[in-house]
């Protein structure tokens, strides 16, 4: 990565009270995220340091507007590389189960993994459309049965475990998917929230505060996607799959990567 990082992430703070007879047990506070710089801050993101609110969220529609767009047919290759398996260059990483899968086993068969919308594309009707339905920074390859079981499914926390999802779990009106993947699956939906503003002939998407949004343009719940991102920072994984998108494919960048703290400094 070309970017310049000052870690940004603080678990919880335990409040200083010692634990005496009668006294309240010390109670557990989660801190925001801070501030990170990136080589990017001076000139991909200059329009947009030091904003928040509706200008911040504004000015990065404005600069992740500006991208090459792909096929759907055209996905297929380039998810074999912005997210191929770093100890294995014949595999690909699966969203939602982790398992790594041989590059070749793409389709729509039972063992294959196929391309997952992370913001389903019922949620505001755009289908595989280039645009909306094509963007990689919310394409991902999933194992075909777990994503047949997210479906269209608002993203929520509760639920049962899902075979062969990693530690994913879905109910009748949710999904969360494994703890690992929580705030990449928030940062790809927020992204999506900012890149697709209804300017462009697509429906202006947003995240709420609801399950079972069904063709809306919406996908919730915002809270569950805020608390996602600050428990799950980005990874090394996560970091290199938006570089490459950046270097290779769209030009675009998902400033939620490089900036996780403007998802509180927006929402």
């Amino acid at each position: 990565m070309l970017a310049t990082r000052m870690h940004r992430w603080k678990t919880v703070a335990l409040t200083t009270a010692a634990v005496l007879v009668g006294l309240a047990a010390p109670t557990l506070t989660a801190t925001p995220a801070s501030a990170t710089t990136t080589a990017y801050d001076a000139t991909y993101y200059k329009n947009a340091i030091g904003k928040t609110g509706t200008s911040l969220k504004s000015s990065l529609h404005t600069i992740i507007s500006s991208q090459t767009k792909i096929s759907y047919s055209a996905v297929w290759n380039a998810l074999k590389v912005t997210d191929q398996d770093p100890n294995n260059s014949s595999n690909v990483i699966l969203l939602y189960s982790g398992v790594s899968r041989a590059k070749s086993l793409n389709g729509g068969d039972v063992g294959d993994w196929n391309r997952e919308h992370t913001w389903a594309k019922s949620h505001g009707d755009f289908g595989e459309v280039t645009g909306p339905g094509t963007d990689l920074h919310h394409l991902r390859p999933a194992d075909v049965q777990v994503n047949s079981i997210r479906g269209n499914l608002d993203f929520d926390n509760g639920g049962s475990a899902v075979t062969n999802g990693g530690g994913s779990i879905v109910d009748s009106d949710s999904f969360a998917p494994r703890a690992a993947d929580r705030g990449d699956v928030a940062r790809m939906i927020l992204y999506m929230a900012v890149r697709y503003e209804g300017d462009d002939g697509f429906a202006d998407l947003e995240p709420n505060e609801k399950v079972g949004n069904g063709s809306n343009p919406y996908m919730g719940k915002l809270s569950v996607l805020k608390a996602w991102n600050e428990a799950d920072p980005p990874s090394a994984f996560e970091e290199n799959r938006n570089q490459v998108i950046y270097d290779t494919y769209q030009h675009n960048r998902n400033p939620f990567i490089d900036h996780p703290e403007w998802v509180e400094a927006i929402w």
